[in-house]
C-alpha cells in the first residue's frame, strides 16, 4: 500500500459522499419499494468500500512494530494552532476496522426499518453516523476530535426519535441531555489542556507532550491536584459515553426504544467511543493521573461488571438483559485501564471489538423475535427452538460467547484483563481486590444468559406463536459472520492482539510505575 496516498481522508469521505449520494437519489415516477432498494443497493455497495479500505490498512498497510501514528495527513486550518490531522495507531486501527465491519451488517439487518418510512433520510442518517464515529477515532486535533463527537448525536437522535418505538422522543431527548452534558465536560476539559500546555497548539501528540512536561519539570509540578481534577472532566465526559454507573439510565431506554439496526450500532460502535477516549487521553496525557486514580476507575470497572449484571439479571425485557449486559461489559475497560499494565491494556482494547461483535449479533437476534411476535417481553415466550432451530443455534453460540466461555473472544478479552489486575504491582491492591469482585459478575452473566435463553426457547411453545418463522437468508449470515468472528478471535486471538500488544507495551511505558505500590495499594 502506498504510504503517501490519502488513505484515511477518502475512507472518511466515503461516508460522506455515501449520506449525500443517497440524499440525491430522484424519487420522481419511483415507487416507494424501488427508492428503499435503491438507497440499499448503494448503502451496501459504500459500506463494501469503506470495508475494504479498512481491510487492505489493517492487513497489507499498518506496522504494528512502528512507534507512533501511520498513514498521518495534515491540513492546515488555524495557522499553527489547529490543522485538520489525520492519524491511526493500534488502538485507532481496530476501532476503525470495527466500524467498518460492522457497517455492512447493520444495512443488511434494516430492510424492514428503511422500507417503512424515509428511506433516504435513514440511509444518509446512517452514514453521517458512521463518518463521525470514523472522525473521532481518527483525528489527532482536539478541536476535530470534538467536532467529530458532537457530530455523532444528531443523526443518532434522529435515528431514534424517527424510527423507534412508542417512548422514542422520550428516550432520544435523555440520550441527547445526557451525551451533550458529556460533551460540555469534553469541551471544558479541551479548552482547558490547550490553556494550561501553552496555549501554542491544539494537536493531539504535539498538546500532550507539552502538557506531559509542564507536568513533570514545568510549571504544573507542584500542582498534581489541578491535574487529577482535570482528568476527572475527562473521566465523567467518556464514562457518559462508555457508559458507566451511575450516568448509564440513558442507554437502557435507547436501546429499548432504538430499533434493532440502531442498537447494534449503538452497542457494537458507539459505547466504544467512551472507551477509546479514556485510553487515548488517560495515556497521552494524564499518565500521573492513571496511576492517582487506578483505584477508583478499578472500583468503577468493578460496580459496572458486578452491578449492571444484577440489573440483568432481574429484567423482563429481552433488550434491557442485553443492555445492562453492554453496560457491565464496558466495565471491563475500566478495570483493564486500572491496571496500568500491558496486558490489561491489550485486553481492554479486544474486549472492545469482541464486544462490538458480540452484541451487535445479540440485538439481532431480539430484533428478528420482535419483527416476528412484536413483543420484547421474555415471560411472553418459551419454546421457540421448535419452530426457530438455526435461530436457536446462533443465539446459543452468541450467548455462550458474551458469558466468556473459552474459545471465542469473550473469554480472551476478560482473561487479559483479570491476568492484567491480578499481576499489578501491590501485595494487595484495589485493582486486585476489585477484580476478585468482578468474577462474581462474570458468573451472574451466565446465569442471565443462560436463562434467558432458556426462557425463550426451552419448555413448551405457547399456540400464538406457532406460526413464527426462523431466519431469513440475509439474517442468518449476519449472525453467521458475526459469530464465525467471536470464534476466530477465540480460537486465534494473536490475530488481533498482535496489532494491539506492541502499542500496549510501548504506552505502559509512561507510566511511573515506581509510585504504584505507594499509590495503589489497599
Amino acid at each position: 500500500m502506498d504510504l503517501n496516498f490519502p488513505v484515511l481522508s477518502c475512507l472518511l469521505a466515503i461516508p460522506f459522499l455515501a449520506a449525500l449520494g443517497i440524499a440525491l437519489i430522484p424519487v420522481k415516477n419511483k415507487s416507494d419499494k424501488e427508492i428503499a432498494e435503491l438507497c440499499r443497493r448503494m448503502a451496501l455497495f459504500a459500506s463494501a468500500i469503506i470495508l475494504g479500505v479498512s481491510a487492505s490498512i489493517f492487513f497489507l498497510g499498518f506496522n504494528p512494530d512502528q512507534k507512533g501514528l501511520q498513514f498521518v495527513e495534515a491540513y492546515q486550518w488555524l495557522g499553527n494552532l489547529s490543522s485538520f490531522k489525520l492519524g491511526i495507531d493500534a488502538l485507532s486501527l481496530s476501532m476503525v476496522v470495527l466500524t467498518a465491519l460492522l457497517l455492512p451488517f447493520v444495512i443488511l439487518a434494516s430492510d424492514s426499518i428503511a422500507q417503512k418510512t424515509k428511506p433516504k433520510l435513514y440511509y444518509s442518517l446512517l452514514f453521517l453516523l458512521c463518518a463521525a464515529v470514523l472522525g473521532v477515532f481518527m483525528a489527532q486535533d482536539l478541536i476535530f476530535f470534538f467536532i467529530f463527537w458532537e457530530l455523532e448525536l444528531f443523526p443518532m437522535y434522529l435515528l431514534i426519535a424517527i424510527w423507534g418505538g412508542d417512548n422514542r422522543l422520550k428516550a432520544a431527548n435523555k440520550f441527547l441531555l445526557y451525551t451533550f452534558l458529556g460533551g460540555g465536560f469534553l469541551l471544558v476539559g479541551i479548552i482547558s489542556l490547550f490553556w494550561l500546555s501553552g496555549g501554542s497548539t491544539f494537536s493531539l501528540i504535539e498538546a500532550a507532550y507539552q502538557f506531559r512536561a509542564l507536568q513533570e519539570n514545568g510549571s504544573l509540578a507542584d500542582y498534581p491536584a489541578l491535574i487529577n481534577g482535570l482528568f476527572a472532566l475527562f473521566l465523567i465526559g467518556f464514562c457518559i459515553k462508555l457508559p458507566s454507573i451511575p450516568v448509564h439510565t440513558w442507554l437502557p431506554e435507547a436501546h429499548v426504544e432504538a430499533p434493532t439496526p440502531i442498537s447494534m450500532l449503538l452497542a457494537g460502535i458507539l459505547l466504544k467511543m467512551g472507551g477509546y477516549g479514556l485510553i487515548r487521553f488517560g495515556t497521552e496525557f494524564f499518565p500521573n493521573s492513571l496511576v492517582a486514580l487506578a483505584p477508583v476507575l478499578a472500583l468503577l470497572g468493578a460496580i459496572n461488571i458486578l452491578g449492571a449484571a444484577i440489573f440483568s439479571l432481574v429484567q423482563d425485557d429481552m433488550k434491557r438483559v442485553i443492555a445492562y449486559s453492554s453496560i457491565s461489559h464496558m466495565g471491563f475497560v475500566l478495570l483493564g485501564l486500572a491496571t496500568l499494565n500491558s496486558a490489561g491494556l491489550n485486553g481492554a482494547i479486544f474486549q472492545m471489538f469482541s464486544h462490538g461483535l458480540i452484541s451487535a449479533g445479540l440485538f439481532m437476534v431480539i430484533g428478528i423475535i420482535y419483527e416476528r411476535a412484536h413483543t420484547r417481553q421474555i415471560s411472553a415466550f418459551g419454546g421457540l427452538a421448535n419452530n426457530m432451530p438455526i435461530l436457536f443455534f446462533l443465539f446459543l453460540g452468541l450467548a455462550m460467547a458474551n458469558l466468556g466461555l473459552p474459545a471465542l473472544s469473550g473469554f480472551v478479552g476478560e482473561s487479559l484483563v483479570f491476568y492484567g489486575a491480578f499481576t499489578s504491582l501491590g501485595e494487595l491492591s484495589i485493582v486486585q481486590l476489585s477484580a476478585a469482585i468482578s468474577t462474581l459478575g462474570v458468573i451472574i452473566t451466565a446465569a442471565y444468559m443462560l436463562w434467558l435463553g432458556k426462557r425463550i426457547f426451552f419448555g413448551n411453545l405457547p399456540e400464538k406463536w406457532a406460526s413464527l418463522k426462523d431466519v431469513r437468508f440475509s439474517e442468518a449470515l449476519v449472525l453467521s459472520v458475526l459469530l464465525a468472528g467471536s470464534l476466530i478471535l477465540g480460537i486465534y486471538p494473536r490475530f488481533l492482539s498482535d496489532k494491539i500488544e506492541p502499542f500496549a507495551n510501548r504506552t505502559v511505558r509512561v507510566f511511573q510505575v515506581e509510585n504504584l505500590e505507594s499509590k495503589n495499594v489497599l
